[in-house]
């Protein structure tokens, strides 16, 4: 099933997410799906907020479906280490048509669960690195657009105000 994506100004977007407690076949099937939605998107990272649940689980493929091992589930993550400096433009699923440079590490490790609630860690870096970022701030509640300037940020909201009144957004 492909849920629609949820856009900036709800305000499932920013709330932090509780922790995935029940790892059985109604979460498997939520990740399937949230996969099959991220690729409809043409994304290669989507958290449940994004598709209004709010759980603290996110999928990540940076190969955009086109190997299957590269397909992740993180469930309950943390970041447990991050090196290095990367600003590469950003965009996002909830945020559609609108970029941006952010600041990233270059290298993360994460420590999370699998859709089994099975417990491991994954070092990521470049694209990985700035998904795996990107992912646990909208489980937090954070949208990339809060790594913006100021200036950039508000010009962004405006865009969307005027989008919303003329019904496109």
């Amino acid at each position: 099933m492909i849920y629609p994506i949820i856009k900036y100004g709800n305000e499932v977007l920013e709330r932090p997410t509780p922790r995935v407690e029940k790892f059985d076949d109604e979460l498997r099937k939520l990740t399937d799906d949230m996969f099959e939605s991220m690729y409809a998107a043409r994304g290669v990272g989507l958290a449940a907020p994004q598709v209004g649940i709010s759980l603290r689980l996110a999928v990540v493929d940076v190969s955009s479906g086109k190997t299957p091992e590269a397909r992740i589930v993180l469930a309950n993550p943390e970041i447990i280490h991050a090196e290095g400096e990367q600003r590469e433009e950003e965009g996002c699923l909830s945020l559609p048509n609108f970029r941006g440079n952010v600041m990233r590490p270059m290298f993360v490790t994460v420590r999370a669960q699998d859709a089994t609630g099975q417990t491991f860690e994954m070092r990521g870096e470049q694209l990985l690195a700035r998904a795996f970022c990107h992912e646990l701030d909208h489980l937090d509640g954070t949208l990339f657009i809060q790594h913006l300037s100021m200036l950039k940020r508000d010009l962004i909201r405006r865009k969307i105000k005027k989008l919303r009144k003329a019904g496109e957004w």
